[in-house]
């Protein structure tokens, strides 16, 4: 997830149960660019014991084989993963991420050339269309013929944002259609849900993004689901002590009062999804100004009487994590 899964992040999730490997933020891939310098660390030094896949998203064939490249020369990647998902207009009219899947042979081209320069794992990232399923046979026939490794499916189109019907039929049909492993992605907020998936889409595994953010726990209580054992239950005193491990490890410290308030919030959007059924906290932690402002209202809402409290398993329905404006000027599958 853009602006998320960054180095301190990786570290934050892992302290609460890893998942089985982690993707960085997406790599601008165009004439000019180099690979950013907080991405190359998120793979360098994130310490988790986990693998880390380097996301590519570009539509300059002769430079995502230069990046290709430089990654698998100096860097310790699991795989390169190539995003044809970002439904972020900003990027979608560069015609990259989300924005490919408006040319199903340009798509082709872009797999043909990377699956010829990755020796290793090469996985794709996509939705089922533009504005409608049209191309999903023929990138689906494309991910065949160039041999991708694993395939990942956000069940909505780009004009689907976050908010349309996730559409698992079509998941399932795309995991009849390759010869690879597909991973099911879009409301995926808990173990629950992740096992009905699995069942519904016959998909080899589930990805989960925004959720993760909301509880990081996710991954642990998913694994606990797949054991037979009981789910771990995080109480709303640990919820109050993960927002402070964002605070230090995601939101720089050296930054402004305000700026770094303004960061933690984005985090806050969804860790309040769950925290009371009527958004008060939503409402009252978009409303302060600071970092003290901001960690006052936490410990209002999660300490005191309510330490000790169960932090639920899934988000409460009705609340909105974040702005529209703001979520659709960011990138997240």
């Amino acid at each position: 997830m853009q602006d998320v899964t960054t180095t301190g992040f990786f570290r934050v999730v892992a302290r609460r149960g890893a998942p089985d490997w982690f993707v960085t933020e997406y790599l601008r891939v165009h004439e000019t660019s180099t690979p950013e310098k907080h991405i190359v660390e998120s793979i360098e030094s994130h310490g988790t014991q986990r693998p880390v896949f380097a996301q590519l998203i570009g539509e300059d064939i002769p430079h995502i084989l230069r990046t290709v490249r430089w990654l698998i020369k100096n860097l310790p990647v699991a795989g390169i993963d190539l995003n044809l998902g970002c439904p972020a207009p900003k990027v979608y009219r560069k015609n990259v991420g989300g924005g490919l899947l408006r040319d199903p042979a340009k798509v082709d081209a872009i797999l043909a050339a990377m699956r010829a320069e990755i020796p290793g794992l090469f996985t794709v990232k996509m939705r089922l269309g533009f504005d409608n399923h049209e191309p999903l046979p023929h990138v689906l026939e494309s991910v065949v013929k160039h041999k991708v490794d694993l395939l990942t499916v956000h069940g909505r189109t780009v004009k689907g944002l976050y908010w349309a019907e996730v559409d698992y039929a079509a998941i399932a049909t795309a995991v009849r259609s390759v010869n690879c492993p597909v991973i099911a992605n879009g409301d995926i907020w808990s173990a629950d849900k992740a096992t009905r998936i699995i069942q519904e889409t016959g998909a080899w595994g589930a990805m989960m993004g925004r959720h993760a953010i909301r509880n990081p726990w996710l991954f642990r209580q998913w694994r606990e689901s797949q054991l037979g054992q009981p789910l771990y239950r995080p109480t709303l005193g640990e919820v109050r002590a993960y927002i402070d491990d964002l605070a230090n490890e995601c939101c720089e410290v050296t930054s402004e009062d305000d700026r770094r308030a303004s960061r933690l919030k984005k985090f806050l959007n969804f860790v309040g999804l769950a925290v009371d059924t009527e958004g008060k906290f939503l409402h009252a932690m978009r409303r302060t100004e600071g970092m003290r402002d901001l960690m006052a209202c936490c410990d209002q809402f999660l300490l005191g009487e309510r330490t000790q409290e169960l932090y639920p398993l899934e988000p409460h329905p009705g609340l909105i994590a974040r702005p529209t404006r703001e979520t659709q000027q960011s990138c997240e599958l």
